[in-house]
């Protein structure tokens, strides 16, 4: 295997690693400044590879890079009316038993002189603060990653600058072939002297900004004689050029013939032209939309990633990839011929859109996810003020606890889609060539 793919492999699993140890952090910063007790900040699952104390919070790495948690005493508030002095009655229900089992577990973390210190007493807006901290850390990642990108490096963009790869021969668009025979014609730009790297800035008088201007105003145009502004070598130029009429593919659907456009017959050249801030904004919108799109439409691309993994059939482009076929799309990454910029740029773009993502799902107002806590919070919210307004006594905390069946139902039905894409990215990997 070549060993530039395993080291794209674990550029991106520490890429990962570094994005869930600051979501996790996002969740501590707030829990500690409003004086949540925090016994464990962990990064990953599984057995412990490395852990340090540091005054109450146990700081480690874990073996297995799938997630991370923060441990914060009294998530789950105790039964109402609850007394530790009296004995207390027991349910043989299944589901009852399930929820006063977790919070026997929850109060046990209790030490005397930490009651004002669990999660559950807190103020509504603090624990929405504390939730919403990790996913909030995910998206300024993002954008981090976003700026890096579209400003630092730039996107891939058609610039109207001849190609190496420009055929200096016409060929008819109903053949398929890239190679000139001694029959075909010389195109327009070859006789007129045209050459790879001239840069065209004008058309018939008209400023070219864009290959798509250039395109737009040699089609238009049709047959006949114009004169085209370039630039070669940092020198500007004007060459004579007389166009002619082909039939060529629709700019919009490939499948369809304009008939007797005009032709010069160049090719454009793929530089990374860099975006402002407000680009990435809009970029980082454009791509949320469709981020939340997926998330809704997640059964049904599940069902697509079951059918890839066990009838083989093709991946969907847009459909969900686990970790280890991201890792695997690193891995590629790295050991492709494009040029490094090329390389990072992917690269980027991989970890940007995986935090975009992770905060968007994180968000989904179920438990396990913190979207779950978030809702507990503004419930609560609600509650207290709707009982403010009535002049009713204020009522308790939010008991999470009696949903606890449903989280675990959530729960074991994540770990299905998680082994499912586990597999599914080892059998039919998403390639970034698709």
């Amino acid at each position: 295997m070549n060993w530039l793919y395993l080291v794209g492999i674990v550029i991106f699993l520490l890429g990962l690693m570094f994005s869930i140890a600051l979501h996790e952090i996002g969740h501590l910063v707030p829990a500690k400044i409003f004086g949540v007790k925090v016994t464990q900040y962990m990064v990953g699952f599984g057995a412990t590879a490395w852990s340090r104390r540091k005054g109450e919070t146990e700081y480690g790495i874990k073996w297995i890079p799938l997630g991370g948690y923060i441990r914060m005493i009294g998530m789950l508030p105790p039964r109402p009316g609850d007394d530790p002095g009296k004995l207390r009655s027991s349910s043989t229900g299944p589901f009852q038993g399930l929820i006063e089992s977790a919070r026997d577990a929850a109060q046990e973390e209790v030490r005397p002189g930490d009651e004002d210190r669990v999660f559950y007493r807190k103020k509504w807006w603090q624990k929405v603060i504390i939730m919403s901290g990790g996913p909030a850390m995910n998206f300024v990642l993002s954008f981090i990653f976003f700026t890096i990108l579209l400003v630092g490096i730039g996107l891939p963009t058609l610039a109207p600058i001849v190609s190496p790869k420009t055929n200096t021969c016409v060929i008819p668009v109903s053949e398929q072939r890239n190679v000139c025979k001694p029959t075909d014609k010389p195109t327009p730009a070859a006789q007129a002297g045209m050459k790879p790297g001239d840069r065209m800035v004008s058309f018939d008088g008209q400023k070219i900004n864009s290959w798509d201007d250039a395109t737009r105003l040699i089609r238009s145009h049709g047959a006949g004689p114009v004169a085209v502004g370039i630039v070669r070598d940092g020198k500007p130029m004007t060459l004579n050029v007389t166009l002619i009429a082909q039939d060529r593919p629709n700019l919009q659907d490939v499948n369809k013939i304009d008939k007797n456009v005009g032709f010069l017959g160049v090719l454009p050249t793929e530089v990374m032209q860099k975006q402002s801030i407000g680009q990435v904004l809009g970029y980082m919108g454009e791509l949320t939309g469709r981020v939340a799109g997926s998330i809704v439409n997640l059964p049904q691309k599940m069902v697509g990633v079951w059918h890839a993994a066990f009838s083989g059939e093709k991946r969907d482009p847009e459909g969900p990839v686990g970790v280890v076929g991201a890792g695997r799309m690193g891995g590629e990454i790295l050991a492709s011929d494009l040029s490094n910029e090329k390389k990072i740029a992917i690269f980027v773009n991989l970890l940007a859109g995986f935090n975009l993502a992770i905060g968007m799902f994180n968000l989904i107002p179920l438990l396990p996810l913190d979207g779950g806590h978030i809702a507990g919070g503004l419930w609560e919210a609600v509650k207290r003020a709707y009982a403010k307004i009535m002049r009713r006594p204020e009522p308790g905390y939010v008991d999470i606890a009696k949903v606890l069946p449903l989280t675990y139902a959530i729960a074991f039905v994540m770990i299905i889609m998680a082994g499912l894409l586990v597999y599914a990215d080892l059998v039919n990997p998403l390639t970034l060539t698709g």
